[in-house]
């Protein structure tokens, strides 16, 4: 394999060949471990955003690499219409960990959720089809993740969008019972908003979506794309709020950075999703199963849903000090590994500063400065990472 190319050539090469969707810092990233990056010319980086939220175990975890490599050598893939061991492996260690249920798989958390508005519709009477989701969520880019996704900025250009979509405010339980008619199937809601900033559920309001959803005989679903495996401190995000969905989507960190996504569906409802009706060709495949497998096994032998904890409490100490001492800081929002500070200022100068001093960090919502660190994450890098945000954001000040 050829050398890399610098940052710069490699910046130049894209504007030339590249579809320009995705605004990109101009470095060119070439190597990973834990939460290191290192680019072309040889920067090193602390990367407290590390793959968009996809390396919860950090980059290139050792056990997840071995696994791809060993199957790499075995098969790569064969179609869904073959039993592939690995898969069913897979889902078994997903669902005893969860809810006991049945497993989907294909590439994405937007496929996860399409699978999912899917199965709601398939599940329930024909002329019920209308989901319930909330403002300030995110569920994907496709067309119906999109028409799901209450979120008017991310619908500019593209519409119309897809129709069956009721939108409420993120915690608001009366509206959520005012919208429910006789043609609603599901509520769809992410226990804790991601792209929204860390936006934590009010006490009782999954609890009360429960019982919304049990009286009028509609599924309930959670988009765990960001909330699962392990990232709360718990397998997965609904088991830090005891409420059980009917389904569950997962992505991200599914797979410890490979490419995948998956939907949970309880015993009662999965067999819905019958022969025919939903499939992707790579899903689950040979690769994406043995990594998974590897990830999952990770955080139970190095015991890292106890890391979460240690590592959120020094989080949450670190920023709630500095809010107490800064004025442009409104509020602190700490869930695991799920770390947004609002600003009444302008997040993404504090980004910029943060790349300036080899920091990588993400503004989402203009002002709320988000972090999604690897559960694997040094206290020391942990330290220095607070060191490093909230000198950014006092620059502002000064």
């Amino acid at each position: 394999m050829s050398d890399p190319l610098s940052s710069a050539d490699t910046v130049a090469l894209f504007v030339e060949q590249v579809i320009p969707n995705y605004g990109r810092y101009p470095v060119n990233l070439v190597r990973g471990e834990g939460s290191r990056v290192w680019d072309a010319e040889g920067r090193e980086y602390l990367d407290l955003f590390p793959g968009w939220g996809c390396n919860l175990l950090g980059h290139c975890p050792p056990p997840v690499v071995a696994a791809i490599q060993e199957q790499a050598a075995k098969l790569i893939h064969v179609p869904n219409t073959w039993h592939i061991d690995l898969q069913g492996r897979w889902a078994e260690l997903l669902n005893r960990h969860s809810f006991g249920g049945q497993a989907f798989f294909c590439n994405s958390g937007a496929e996860a959720n399409e699978g999912a508005i899917k199965l709601a519709r398939l599940h329930t009477a024909k002329d019920r089809y209308k989901i319930i989701t909330f403002e300030g969520g995110f569920h994907g880019r496709t067309m119906g993740s999109l028409s799901a996704t209450a979120q008017p900025k991310y619908h500019e250009g593209i519409g119309p969008i897809c129709a069956g979509f009721v939108y409420c405010p993120y915690g608001d339980l009366d509206s959520v019972r005012e919208k429910i008619d006789d043609e609603t199937c599901a509520i769809l809601v992410e226990p804790v908003q991601g792209e929204g900033g860390v936006r934590i559920p009010p006490d009782g309001f999954l609890a009360g979506l429960r019982r919304l959803a049990d009286e009028n005989e509609l599924l309930l679903i959670f988009d765990e794309v960001q909330t699962g495996c392990g990232r709360t401190g718990h397998w997965f995000g609904y088991q830090h709020f005891g409420v059980t969905p009917d389904l569950m989507t997962l992505a991200k960190s599914l797979c410890g950075g490979v490419a995948a996504g998956a939907l949970l569906a309880t015993k009662a409802v999965a067999p819905s999703l019958r022969p025919g009706m939903h499939a992707a060709t790579f899903g689950g495949n040979p690769i994406a199963a043995a990594a998974g497998i590897a990830a999952l096994q990770m955080i139970e032998d190095e015991n890292l849903l106890d890391r979460v904890a240690e590592l959120s409490a020094v989080f949450q100490r670190r920023f709630e000090q500095f809010a107490a001492e800064c004025e442009l800081v409104s509020e602190v929002r700490v869930i695991g590994m799920m770390i947004g500070v609002e600003l009444n200022a302008d997040g993404a100068a504090v980004v910029k500063k943060c790349l300036d001093d080899n920091v990588l960090i993400n503004c989402t919502q203009g002002n709320v400065v988000r972090l999604l660190p690897a559960m694997n994450l040094t206290t020391d890098e942990a330290e220095r990472g607070c060191d490093v945000v909230c000198a950014a954001i006092q620059s502002l000040i000064d």
